[in-house]
């Protein structure tokens, strides 16, 4: 699949995951909606490789860092992500979680010895700067207390371990691992973190059966997860994890369109600058040569 599909959908249905998350929000404690979703989509992952006949067994080194990726990125960040929101304005944790782009560079340097690109900086850049403008408004009101300190330390240490999640994700694909294998035992590992993390908080096992909640919950396990965390770790292994990481600077666009359509949001004259910059922040990251161990 060309690296622009694979980018594109990656952007598309994160985006579009935004909407289906705030269906989500009410009786279930989001603890254990994120394990209905992890768990979910490890089940769907198993199924499809059971049906394609894909190798699943994986040696016990391999296994520790699978299990590694799965804590880091289907689990631990989004807790820390879920604990950031209740002190922040979600368009400043979208500008935050642009640092994952930094953060990729500066730990695939240090990990594997992968060069720091200046185009690469300068995207990034750009895409941060695209992305306050979005949120310029929302931003703008965002009081200065403890309460934001707290949660601007937890989006950040959300963003790291997702990034340290993204080596541990080059990792094993870059090693050689089939993704829906990775993925599947990964996810399986993230569903049993989350199972921990809502013992240990007390979350009540709640299920909503409305179709609103349900329907959700499938498009998030199914393309928000088995799917869409696919196509990411294939884009990791084809341009590296730098480049891969400015679909997050893309996904809070696409959600925006859809709010557009749906929630009559109304496009501002900062906002449509900020979509200015950072779609040419990004094409100049598309432009950038792979990463080294990347695949073409």
């Amino acid at each position: 699949m060309p690296v622009y599909v694979l980018y594109a959908a990656v952007v598309l249905i994160w985006g579009t995951t935004w909407y289906a998350i705030e269906l989500q929000l009410g009786i279930v404690a989001p603890e254990i909606s994120l394990l209905y979703r992890f768990g979910l989509a490890a089940i769907c992952l198993f199924l499809y490789a059971l049906v394609m006949r894909s190798p699943m067994r994986l040696s016990w080194r391999d296994h520790g860092y699978v299990a590694l990726q799965g804590l880091l990125l289907f689990s631990l960040n989004y807790w820390l992500i879920y604990l950031g929101t209740q002190h922040l304005t979600s368009g400043l944790v979208a500008v935050l979680f642009t640092s994952l782009i930094y953060m990729n560079l500066v730990n695939a340097r240090l990990i594997f010895g992968h060069p720091i690109e200046r185009r690469i900086l300068v995207a990034a850049t750009a895409g941060m700067l695209g992305v306050v403008l979005l949120f310029l408004p929302e931003i703008r009101s965002t009081s200065g207390d403890a309460s934001l300190a707290h949660g601007v330390l937890l989006v950040l240490g959300s963003t790291y371990l997702a990034s340290l999640g993204n080596m541990a994700a080059l990792r094993n694909t870059r090693g050689g691992l089939s993704v829906v294998t990775v993925n599947a035992w990964g996810m399986a590992w993230g569903t049993l973190g989350f199972a921990v993390l809502a013992w240990a908080s007390g979350a009540e096992l709640a299920f909503d059966p409305s179709w609103p909640y349900v329907a959700s919950l499938l498009y998030l396990a199914i393309a928000g997860s088995a799917v869409a965390f696919g196509l990411y770790l294939a884009l990791i292994r084809r341009i590296g994890a730098a480049r891969a990481a400015y679909t997050s600077v893309l996904v809070p666009v696409v959600a925006l369109l859809v709010s557009t359509v749906f929630e009559g949001y109304r496009w501002s004259a900062p906002a449509i600058a900020g979509l200015v910059v950072l779609l040419a922040g990004n094409a100049l990251a598309l432009r950038a040569r792979p990463a080294p161990g990347s695949t073409k």
